[in-house]
């Protein structure tokens, strides 16, 4: 039997088989941590990482207090990214919720990027 931490590992596996990000259309990846959540844009054809945002950046230090949930730090860094990204040019990502359940602050970042602008 997997552990969490593998089956995640393996669903991830799974959707990146098909899912992958190009110059036209770069992957918005998402990994979230028990504590903060991180989020880049990834051209995955050269391998570069265009643009990314996190909840541990100073700009979000200020929301991270007791009394902000983490749903809405996660939707700041949503907007966050997807500020920097409409900045970069960039207007159409495919999302890459990285094998977590599309629920709680994964799709609240999700919200929060496309309340930025983004396309996905």
């Amino acid at each position: 039997m997997l552990g969490r931490h593998e089956a995640r590992e393996r669903r991830h596996a799974r959707i990146r088989r098909e899912l992958q990000g190009t110059a036209d259309r770069p992957r918005l990846a998402v990994f979230r941590s028990a504590k903060h959540i991180y989020a880049q844009v990834v051209d995955d054809r050269s391998g570069r990482t265009l643009v990314h945002a996190s909840s541990c950046e100073k700009d979000l230090r200020a929301l991270r207090t007791a009394a902000t949930k983490k749903r809405g730090v996660a939707e700041a860094v949503g907007k966050l990214v997807a500020q920097r990204c409409v900045a970069k040019g960039i207007q159409k990502v495919a999302f890459d919720r990285g094998g977590f359940r599309y629920h709680g602050r994964v799709a609240s970042l999700a919200k929060g990027a496309r309340e930025g602008g983004l396309l996905f």
